[in-house]
């Protein structure tokens, strides 16, 4: 009986069920993406002035 279950978990574990692995494929970036991505560089930059600012001893 236990010899069966062993056989039955090993012939689901088998690797041939398993579905090949497919690689993403690299997207062209929009020009929506790099106007955002733009954005967020300039804001982040003011960010970083303005804490140092904030932080700056006189």
């Amino acid at each position: 009986m236990l010899k069966r279950a062993f056989l039955f978990l090993g012939l689901l574990a088998t690797p041939a069920l398993a579905d090949s692995f497919d690689r993403p494929i690299p997207q062209a970036q929009s020009a929506t993406a790099e106007f955002w991505y733009t954005l967020a560089c300039v804001t982040f930059v003011i960010a970083l002035i303005a804490v140092q600012r904030l932080v700056s001893r006189k």
